[in-house]
């Protein structure tokens, strides 16, 4: 698609959401607090698709990124229609930003690594856009993975990090000591929440620093976990058995079969 029909394209779904606004009881009735529900809704959507884009397809990658781009372009048109800003004002804003933030592209700055880009954007979200502290505008409402992750960004971003990815394993084992530990005294339910809370923490430094991002990779993981068990509910009943009513031990045989038939 070239620029001048992508243009089109793009003022077509605004006069579209612009119409779904003024005509539809539902759009109506929204506002941006009732919406934002749905939008994280549809982000959430949006990493399935990719994360099964080899099975689902490029289409319906495109697809969800259409539904979270029609969220920004109904939420920017709540705020024109309170006279707060548009969408233009929006795409402004972001354009102003990028270029402020990325000085080794458009100033004078240099930044050869992924790792340098990061601290200069981390420098200058503190120093030229004012916020303070080590741990800005850190939203508390962040999924308790992300938020791990980005509050260990932010101290990796002043220096205070693993030197040696591998030592974070190190800190994983002390971590599941002191679980155990507090499971085989049977001690304090909050300092039991607190040990696991750690080991949890330790282990999203694992995954930040290898460069996994650890909310996909857990949903990953329960995802297949219910495939597996589905799997394996699915081939007991063929057999004529009840997963349900069935030992751990006997459940255990028909998960194992059914996680070495997802591998293969």
């Amino acid at each position: 698609m070239d620029r001048k029909a992508l243009v089109d394209e793009l003022a077509r779904l605004y006069d579209l959401t612009g119409r779904l606004r003024r005509e539809c009881p539902w759009d109506r009735k929204q506002t941006q607090e009732s919406i934002i529900a749905y939008t994280l809704e549809e982000i959430f959507e949006l990493a399935d698709t990719i994360r099964e884009r080899e099975t689902r397809g490029d289409a319906a990658v495109c697809g969800e990124l259409g539904d979270l781009l029609f969220q920004v372009y109904f939420l920017a048109c709540v705020a024109e229609e309170q006279g707060l800003y548009d969408l233009g004002d929006v795409a402004a804003g972001i354009q102003a930003k990028l270029i402020r933030r990325h000085p080794h592209i458009f100033g004078d700055a240099n930044a050869d690594t992924p790792e340098e880009v990061r601290k200069t954007w981390d420098a200058i979200k503190r120093d030229a856009e004012g916020r303070e502290g080590i741990f800005h505008d850190v939203p508390e409402a962040f999924p308790s993975t992300l938020l791990a992750q980005k509050l260990q960004q932010r101290a990796a971003a002043v220096g205070f990090d693993w030197e040696h990815t591998p030592d974070i394993l190190d800190k994983i084992k002390e971590e599941t000591g002191e679980v155990e530990q507090e499971l085989t005294t049977g001690g304090d339910r909050d300092r039991l929440a607190e040990e696991v809370g750690d080991l949890l923490f330790a282990v999203v430094n694992l995954a930040r620093r290898s460069r996994v991002d650890p909310e996909l990779a857990l949903r990953g993981a329960a995802l297949r976990f219910r495939e597996r068990v589905e799997a394996a509910a699915r081939a007991a009943g063929d057999e004529g058995l009840m997963f349900e009513k069935m030992g751990l031990d006997e459940q255990e045989v028909y998960y194992q079969r059914a996680k070495k038939e997802q591998k293969r």
